[in-house]
């Protein structure tokens, strides 16, 4: 097989306190855990709560918050679930963090997430970089991500809440 699957998610609170840590069992015969890359072994999804279960507390948890993360199309893909863009604070897309980057054009303040120029950086790449910390040198694990993405998000916080609010005040041009 070569479609990748859920098999884990992990969610901290602002403070990075983890909050939802569940492995997901599998609906289909996995071939391959890529372990050194994942993490993930077959005992972690053996007798896992089943995927409708996990989106369904996921979409609980997440709704009416901000949701923090890196890539989250991605995540939000494999768990089949939307999240509001305006609550939604994304490290890849914010101008700031990335390659070459410039900030948002005035008339782009607002849309949230808007990334002018420049490429995603990784968040490995980010973490080293913003925190001074190390991060998937090895197995992967959804808890470091998640505490990553937070950590770098709330150096980041002020600066990114007061350019949403700012725009989000401006009266639409007719």
């Amino acid at each position: 097989g070569r479609r990748s699957v859920l098999a884990r998610v992990s969610i901290c609170n602002s403070k990075g306190v983890l909050v939802y840590d569940s492995h997901v069992a599998v609906g289909e015969r996995v071939t391959d855990f890529r372990t050194h890359v994942s993490g993930i072994r077959p005992e972690h999804i053996k007798g896992a709560p089943k995927f409708e279960e996990v989106q369904q507390k996921v979409a609980d948890m997440l709704k009416d918050r901000i949701l923090v993360g890196h890539t989250l199309k991605s995540d939000m893909t494999a768990l089949l679930l939307s999240h509001p863009k305006h609550a939604t604070r994304d490290l890849a897309l914010y101008a700031p963090l990335c390659r070459g980057g410039k900030a948002p054009r005035e008339k782009d303040l607002g849309k949230v997430g808007v990334r002018r120029g420049g490429r995603p950086k990784g968040l490995r790449v980010l973490a080293a970089e913003v925190l001074g910390m190390e991060i998937q040198s090895g197995e992967h694990s959804s808890l470091e991500d998640a505490r990553a993405s937070m950590y770098i998000y709330q150096r980041y916080r002020k600066e990114w809440e007061k350019t949403i609010a700012t725009s989000s005040h401006r009266k639409p041009k007719k």
